[in-house]
């Protein structure tokens, strides 16, 4: 029997396919197979690569490590004013203002000033050497530029009064700048990550001339202060207690209150010191410059610097902050990134903050400060500054940096224990 002849146009009930016949159900099969393994060897690879970028980066946040000399010195040369050193040109170096550049591993320290020229064409940038407290300059070939701009009490015209601040695990060395007229409020200086208490040096006139003795201090991890038992950086979290210890030092000589000023993480720091060290009742005042105010926002931040996928950045952030991180980021204890998020815990800074922070920071972006003060106005205030990239703020301007500060303190603290006194620039 043949089957009719299907015509042009003719309705005709087709099936959409047939049924396959056993060899190619076979080879579909085969090929449906592989395609699910293959998909799932790509996403094994995937989450491979993210996790292995989130457990670099969660170790990375902290772990302490030695500066990179990441600046190149071209040449120095002998100028008619002295000498003056040949730079890349780049976000930090053509930026005007007074800076250090260390070099031979730390060894060496030059104190670097005005740009005497720069020639966008050519990528170079040519600044003046105003001091060189450490090594010899002119044979230097790398190095790293820093804020940090003085090396010790002395380079200031005051005394280098070694002091030693217990803490646990052993002795944490400290700077002791005593005021020529002693108020009863001292200042703390509490520096960034890093870094060491040389940071704090810039803010040593303002304290001064207030009457403040400034302690500057260091602090577990920091290379100078011992190490924590698992030699990690608790951003904040574990460092507080170190800052306790400088406070306990300052009340057993003398001190009635403090007042922190804190850079960077130690910003963080000092927020932490305020909300839960037993002598947080005996804290005037906060002087946070650069200050992390919330990690989360740094940690994306960074992230995104450094073209970190989005899932490796928060996978990273979770590894930091839960025990189940520990075997990779060797931290004893997860830091608590959320609770040390002051933007959504405005209400409770119930000390008196003044927050200077620049916009161009490349490191700690400015919205954190800047919404923490608008949430909380009756308790901080919030000072913008340009140009300055990461706690260089007083680098770039220190007139206003001092000027603000002390107006600032005088109206919080000093205005209503002691007497007014005639403040100059640093």
């Amino acid at each position: 029997m043949r089957l009719p002849v299907a015509r042009v146009g003719q309705n005709r009930a087709m099936p959409l396919s047939s049924p396959p016949a056993a060899a190619d159900r076979q080879a579909w099969l085969h090929w449906a197979v592989l395609g699910l393994g293959a998909g799932a060897a790509v996403s094994s690879v995937v989450a491979g690569a993210t996790s292995a970028l989130a457990a670099h980066f969660a170790k990375q946040v902290v772990t302490p490590r030695k500066r990179d000399e990441n600046l190149q010195i071209l040449a120095v040369v002998q100028a008619l004013g002295g000498l003056e050193v040949i730079l890349p040109a780049n976000e930090d170096t053509t930026v005007e203002g007074t800076y250090s550049l260390y070099f031979d591993e730390g060894r060496g320290h030059a104190r670097i000033g005005a740009i005497k020229s720069f020639v966008p064409r050519e990528g170079t940038v040519q600044r003046e050497v105003e001091a060189v407290y450490a090594g010899d300059i002119r044979s230097a070939v790398r190095g790293w530029w820093s804020g940090a701009v003085y090396p010790a009490p002395s380079a200031l015209g005051f005394a280098d009064e070694p002091v030693d601040v217990p803490i646990a695990g052993g002795i944490a060395p400290a700077w002791l700048v005593r005021a020529e007229t002693p108020a009863s409020t001292w200042a703390i200086m509490v520096h960034g990550r890093g870094v060491q208490r040389s940071e704090g040096l810039r803010a040593v006139h303002t304290a001064r001339e207030l009457g403040m003795t400034s302690l500057l201090v260091s602090y577990r991890n920091d290379g100078e202060a011992p190490f924590a038992p698992d030699g990690r950086y608790g951003l904040g979290m574990t460092e507080w207690r170190d800052i306790e210890a400088a406070m306990e030092y300052a009340f057993s000589h003398g001190a009635q209150d403090v007042v922190l000023f804190g850079w960077s993480m130690g910003g963080a720091i000092c927020l932490q010191a305020a909300d839960i060290s037993r002598y947080r009742s005996r804290i005037r005042a906060l002087v946070l410059d650069g200050p992390v105010i919330d990690w989360m926002d740094v940690l994306t931040h960074q992230a995104e610097l450094n073209r970190i996928p989005a899932p490796a950045g928060r996978l990273g952030q979770w590894l930091i902050s839960n025990r189940f991180g520990r075997v990779v980021t060797g931290l004893s204890t997860p830091v608590d990134l959320k609770s040390m998020d002051w933007v959504s815990r405005a209400d409770q800074v119930t000390v008196p903050t003044l927050i200077l922070h620049s916009e161009d920071d490349e490191f700690v972006p400015v919205g954190p400060s800047a919404e923490l003060a608008e949430r909380n106005p009756a308790f901080v205030t919030f000072e913008r500054f340009h140009r300055a990239r990461h706690t260089k703020e007083w680098n770039v301007d220190p007139d206003r940096w001092h000027s603000v500060t002390a107006d600032w303190l005088r109206n919080q603290v000093f205005d209503r224990t002691e007497p007014k006194r005639t403040l100059s620039g640093p």
